[in-house]
């Protein structure tokens, strides 16, 4: 694939300058925790811990990808709000977040201008 793309190319494929960052969760809920917990929990998620950050989830109810609600990228402050808030909560057993990487070729480098 070429690597000499025009700006508006590298814009629609979200790479170099134009690079988004997220990052992954991992969750593991309390064994106990029935159905309608769990259902309450995810509601809460997503509109304290999500939208309260400007942020959408992309996943399952233990897996998923954290990215900005509007182009761009996640910022660090944005991944550590989110995990506090992870880490706040009784549901869980355990909470795994990753460090930022790029959202849409997660196996690629962050740029140092992102």
């Amino acid at each position: 694939m070429a690597t000499n793309r025009s700006r508006r190319l590298r814009k629609k494929l979200c790479v170099d300058e134009f690079q988004e960052l997220g990052f992954e969760l991992n969750l593991e809920f309390k064994e106990d925790l029935s159905d309608e917990a769990i259902d309450a929990f995810l509601d809460a998620f997503l509109t304290e811990a999500m939208d309260g950050n400007g942020l959408d989830y992309v996943g399952g109810d233990d897996f998923g990808l954290v990215c900005k609600a509007d182009r761009g990228s996640v910022t660090e402050e944005q991944r550590a709000a989110v995990e506090a808030w992870l880490k706040g909560r009784d549901e869980l057993t355990k909470v795994t977040v990753s460090p930022l990487l790029d959202a849409w070729y997660p196996e690629t480098p962050i740029n140092a201008a992102s």
